[in-house]
């Protein structure tokens, strides 16, 4: 069955590429905040560590742009940061990355990086060539101007890329609150980088009775 932009974003089809979060590359991103950034990709990276979702880590010029980010990169202990080689913005034209991506076996690729206007969305563009069904998470990432990450996204959904939250993958990652992942992500993901959640109690809902068990009472 062909898939199309309606179908469910699923755990067990899904692989994570996350682009250059490079010191310098948050330097340069304008139009959005940087620390909310920095939250929403860090929150993306810990709910695909929690839930086992393949990932690959790219960075391009790391002398002169700095490590990726440290915190996202022990999240996940067995994958290591591949610097690109190939000097250009798509990610993807780089065979150590593709073939780390193809490693994978997962069809739907989620990708946000750094920035929105050129290594993002080219890799993204890249991928859907390939043949992958790409989920782009938009609020993980940022450009040189905020016309610039605009249209870069509006040239990423005109060419198919779905576009998505941070939170709004991870909760249709994790489908339903009887996920025994759920807790984990509750405690580990949601109250750190979501406010609504962080005003709750510090438990995580009982999936036999979802996300009522976290409500305040009044």
């Amino acid at each position: 069955m062909a898939r199309t932009p309606a179908s469910p974003l699923l755990a067990e089809t899904s692989a994570l590429l996350l682009i250059d979060y490079q010191p310098r590359m948050y330097y340069g991103v304008e139009g959005a905040d940087r620390t909310i950034l920095a939250s929403n990709v860090m929150g993306l990276a810990k709910a695909a560590s929690i839930l086992e979702i393949p990932t690959v880590l790219t960075s391009i010029n790391d002398e002169g742009n700095g490590p990726f980010t440290p915190e996202i990169v022990e999240a996940f202990p067995d994958a290591q940061v591949i610097e690109r080689s190939v000097p250009g913005f798509d990610a993807l034209a780089d065979e150590d990355v593709m073939r780390a991506l193809k490693a994978t076996g997962r069809r739907q690729v989620v990708t946000s990086g750094l920035w929105t206007s050129m290594c993002f969305s080219f890799s993204a563009l890249h991928a859907l060539r390939d043949g992958f069904e790409v989920f782009g998470v938009m609020d993980a990432a940022g450009s040189e101007s905020a016309v610039a990450h605009e249209t870069a996204i509006q040239r990423m959904v005109q060419a198919g890329v779905v576009p998505c939250t941070w939170l709004q993958t991870v909760v249709e990652w994790m489908d339903t609150w009887a996920n025994p992942k759920a807790p984990a992500l509750v405690e580990e993901v949601f109250r750190l980088h979501n406010g609504y959640f962080a005003q709750h109690p510090s438990r995580a809902p009982r999936p036999e009775r979802g996300i009522a068990s976290t409500h305040v009472r009044r």
